[in-house]
């Protein structure tokens, strides 16, 4: 017989959680009922609201229920990296949506009761986004503690790197990336470190580290110094063909600036989202290295 745990809705973890899920079925809700959402934009932040809430519904119910350990994940892991990937897609529809949709880019929502909701919803997924910061804050690793490596600062900046490589797959498919080899070389890092990026997750989150072929902390080492360099490339190159002159590089039209992404913004902010997620491979090699010395001592 199924006993519930109270401590999973009445901790502050579980009050937490409880805040981010309505505020996530808040957002949503408003939208939906004032039909204030279309196109891709809107596709988005609408999968990023039900997602979060649908992710956060099923870690309370778990809890809940006591039967978090009977799946075959760690809860070491699992509960705080969906928590960072629900803030991420929590904090991108709330700079999305209002940027699309209350007048920042293109027409936008008229004022009335269809801006409000918009607006109400905006709020809500702010706070949703603040709930989940909150969220993996209290999961995450401090001096003394024995928790799960997505609890400590590498494995939630792995994380930041995956979800940034999706980020930058929406938007190169808006270029014209197959024109130079140098272009398709820049897709295949972020494909290459997103697919390494995910394969590390998901052998924390399942337990199996254990089968790579050297110890977890090495290995780990090992991938943040190599898409680190990987990156540094496509800093590089990126936006060498896409904006020098000498290759035909992009400009902006005057189409710019409307309520779609021209190949010219898409184009700047690839590469601005490959400094970013250089910045966090560096960041992730550093404090990487200092495991690994620590470990070795």
């Amino acid at each position: 017989m199924a006993v519930l745990n109270t401590q999973a809705v009445t901790s502050r973890l579980g009050l937490v959680r409880l805040a981010a899920a309505v505020c996530t079925c808040v957002a949503f809700s408003l939208v939906v009922h004032a039909s204030a959402w279309w196109g891709q934009q809107g596709s988005w932040c609408m999968f990023a609201w039900c997602f979060s809430f649908a992710v956060t519904a099923l870690v309370l119910l778990l809890e809940l229920s006591g039967t978090a350990g009977r799946i075959p994940v760690s809860w070491r892991n699992a509960p705080v990296a969906c928590a960072a990937l629900c803030g991420l897609l929590c904090l991108s529809a709330s700079v999305i949506y209002p940027l699309y949709f209350l007048g920042g880019v293109g027409p936008g929502l008229r004022r009335g009761e269809a801006y409000s909701h918009g607006v109400a919803a905006t709020v809500f997924s702010c706070l949703a986004t603040v709930a989940y910061a909150a969220e993996v804050s209290l999961c995450r690793a401090r001096p003394g503690e024995t928790v799960g490596y997505m609890a400590t600062i590498p494995g939630l900046l792995k994380v930041v790197e995956a979800f940034c490589a999706c980020v930058i797959f929406a938007f190169v498919s808006a270029t014209a990336y197959d024109v130079y080899p140098a272009l398709q070389w820049c897709l295949a890092v972020y494909c290459l470190c997103f697919i390494m990026a995910v394969i590390v997750i998901v052998l924390c989150v399942t337990e199996l580290t254990s089968y790579l072929p050297s110890p977890l902390h090495k290995s780990l080492g090992l991938y943040a110094l190599l898409c680190a360099l990987l990156y540094a490339t496509a800093l590089v190159l990126w936006p060498l063909y896409c904006f020098s002159p000498r290759y035909g590089g992009a400009r902006r039209t005057a189409s710019c600036g409307s309520n779609h992404v021209c190949p010219w913004e898409a184009k700047l902010t690839v590469a601005i989202l490959t400094g970013f997620n250089l910045l966090v491979y560096v960041a992730d090699l550093v404090y990487s290295t200092r495991i690994v010395f620590i470990t070795s001592s």
